[in-house]
């Protein structure tokens, strides 16, 4: 029982007494380095060529430790500004992008109040395309105004510099508009320079080319490439005088009794945005 009791013994040290025989076992040191330096001499050599190595060591390696933290800390300093100035070029080209869309649509504007302009006579209301077909025209499309604000089909359809089409079709909130460029489309036009008639023919195939078809031209016309040719009176569907195309390559048809050729339309096909609808329909106005 006593040597259980004496394994159990355990040797306390107060920090208190310890930090004070520290105090004084320093001070006797330096007494002694102070009192005695000439007999430590040797002493002193010994232990400057053991430790001053090490102390070389432990500064290249603290350097290197020094470099390494500098390095990481430039590393993170780089990430942080590459991220500001990531977080700014994304901020300024959104901004980028809403003021090219703010400057398409103020195009988009001025060509409609131009248009509006120039058919001052017919009263129109602006539309928003909002879907087509599936190839590459916009043949067949719809556009976001319908029987709640007035649209009827027959009513034309304008845009850019001149006619897109018809109204075919209506909801309360939407419409269907057909194109002249549509393979059933035809449009009974004129030639302003000298109010020859003709009809203006949709072809998909040959709007790949730029251009769609202009028939039924009266031999001997002198029509040349370049003229204007605009809705006719004669049409029972089109308001008159309005921009269907520009002709070119007219030739004689092989019955020799009529002429033909190819149509430029005036409105760029391939993309709308906003058109124009005349609010009443032909006979409303003649």
């Amino acid at each position: 029982m006593a040597s259980q009791r004496k394994n159990k013994i355990k040797i306390k040290i107060v920090p208190r007494y310890l930090f004070i025989a520290m105090i004084v076992i320093c001070l006797v040191l330096l007494i002694v380095s102070y009192r005695f330096s000439d007999s430590l001499g040797p002493v002193k050599s010994v232990a400057g060529n053991v430790i001053t190595p090490m102390q070389v060591g432990i500064n290249r390696i603290g350097s290197f430790f020094t470099s390494k933290l500098d390095y990481l800390k430039k590393v993170d300093d780089l990430i942080a500004k590459n991220k500001e100035l990531t977080d700014k070029l994304n901020e300024v080209s959104y901004e980028n992008k809403l003021l090219l869309q703010g400057k398409y649509e103020l195009d988009n504007f001025r060509k409609l109040y131009n248009l509006d302009q120039t058919y001052a006579d017919y009263p129109k209301v602006a539309a928003r395309v909002i879907s087509k077909d599936t190839n590459n025209w916009y043949s067949k499309f719809k556009i976001d105004k319908g029987s709640d604000d007035g649209i009827k089909p027959g009513m034309n359809v304008m845009a850019g510099n001149g006619l897109v089409g018809i109204i075919t079709k209506t909801g309360k909130n939407y419409a269907d508009v057909r194109s002249i460029i549509d393979d059933s489309s035809n449009v009974r036009g004129m030639f302003l320079d000298n109010s020859e008639t003709c009809t203006v023919k949709g072809n998909l195939k040959l709007l790949d080319e730029g251009h769609i078809e202009v028939t039924d031209i009266k031999k001997g016309s002198s029509i040349q490439d370049g003229y204007e040719v605009v809705t006719s009176y004669t049409s029972q569907k089109y308001h008159p005088g309005i921009l269907i195309g520009y002709v070119s390559g007219i030739k004689v048809d092989p019955s020799n009794m009529t002429e033909s050729g190819y149509l430029t339309p005036a409105v760029d096909f391939s993309k709308l945005d906003m058109v124009l609808i005349i609010t009443r329909e032909k006979e409303e106005l003649y």
